[in-house]
């Protein structure tokens, strides 16, 4: 298959799974593992993270200038208010991710990205999102966020360094647990997202410029476009249904995922 086909494949696929309960990594992973493609590299890792940065900051900046205004009037009156408590919930949400991702990613890299351990992953989180899900319809709105429970989500988004555990897919079930509703739970999710998008994009551009290597500019082009346009539609379908679908269909998407990867392994 050409490189440029396989290129606009894994930017869509990257755009639509990064925000959805289903682990993007391990849906990036498969590809090479089943079907033989090659590493897109570098320079195309850095692509599809601005993509899907540039998607979800458009979508929600209403919501970031409503935060960086509620740090400025918290700077003035020198008072808490709820803008600036989601913003303080975000960034605190993230330090754990930062900290376990600093320590254990190069182990996670030479270990745990394999088929078998995304089949497994895939199958336990799946379950555990299907769980969460049944105590959604009671839960309570972002206004109820406080520092402790972003960090409780935010220790859940560490374990999504694991390949098949979804971030996304995660941080929405720990949310869920701690009583928020389906809605709240995803745009804290994807709200979540955004500083992780970032790290993740500036290290794969520091890797990048430090290696050398020519910049595929057709590649990475594509990779932007496509990424950012499928991420955008994704997260605005999502939102508007998931009140009416839950996230049985994901959970059901996962198990069979997980129940086709465990047969995959077992006949290779």
């Amino acid at each position: 298959m050409d490189i440029i086909i396989q290129a606009l494949i894994l930017a869509v696929i990257q755009g639509l799974t990064e925000f959805l309960p289903v682990s993007s990594s391990a849906h990036l992973i498969l590809p090479s593992q089943l079907l033989g493609w090659p590493d897109q590299g570098q320079a195309f890792d850095v692509a599809v993270h601005v993509g899907t940065l540039m998607a979800v900051v458009t979508y929600f900046n209403q919501d970031i200038r409503r935060m960086v205004a509620g740090m400025f009037t918290g700077l003035q009156t020198r008072e808490m208010n709820q803008d600036l408590g989601l913003a303080f919930a975000v960034v605190v949400g993230t330090i754990p991710a930062v900290v376990f991702g600093g320590l254990f990613s190069d182990f996670i890299e030479d270990n745990l990205r394999s088929s078998f351990v995304i089949a497994l992953t895939t199958i336990i989180f799946g379950l555990l999102l299907w769980a969460s899900d049944r105590k959604a319809n009671s839960g309570f709105d972002l206004a109820r966020m406080t520092l402790m429970l972003a960090l409780v989500i935010g220790f859940a988004q560490a374990i999504a360094l694991i390949p098949g555990t979804s971030r996304s897919g995660i941080t929405m079930t720990a949310a869920l647990f701690l009583g928020f509703n389906r809605v709240a739970a995803a745009r804290f999710s994807m709200l979540l997202s955004i500083p992780i998008i970032v790290a993740a994009g500036t290290l794969e551009t520091v890797k990048l410029a430090s290696s050398g290597m020519e910049v595929p500019w057709n590649l990475m082009i594509l990779g932007i476009l496509a990424s950012a346009f499928s991420a955008f539609l994704c997260i605005h379908l999502f939102l508007r249904l998931l009140e009416r679908i839950g996230m049985t269909p994901f959970v059901i998407y996962r198990l069979l995922l997980g129940a086709g990867l465990l047969l995959f392994v077992g006949l290779n």
